[in-house]
């Protein structure tokens, strides 16, 4: 996994609401994801297309039609490698104050 492409790809606003409609409703086409949008289709196409390089979408052609549908791990291995390694200090700071609290802790 590229980190730099999928940090790129969520830095825009406009790309991030085409993952937050797709995280509402997968396998959506073109079409569908341009409903309601104040973009052409042509500018949809290209931020699902960025999304497309950095795994954050994928597709499959079911008859004329091409779905795209969003691809969650990307964006997880981000949260377990930039988010997760914050969480485990706090953890340890909760867990020590839970057990100094309870009376546990005698050092």
């Amino acid at each position: 996994m590229n980190d730099d492409n999928v940090f790129r790809a969520l830095a825009d606003a406009s790309r991030r609401q085409l993952l937050d409609r797709l995280h509402k409703k997968n396998g959506q086409t073109l079409g569908e994801l341009c409903r309601g949008l104040d973009m052409t289709r042509q500018a949809v196409a290209k931020h699902l297309a960025i999304l497309e390089d950095a795994n954050l979408v994928s597709w499959k052609r079911e008859g004329r039609e091409k779905l795209h549908f969003i691809n969650p791990v990307p964006i997880n291995q981000i949260a377990e490698r930039w988010i997760g390694k914050f969480e485990q200090p706090r953890l340890s700071a909760l867990s020590k104050l839970k057990k100094n609290l309870e009376g546990e802790d005698h050092d």
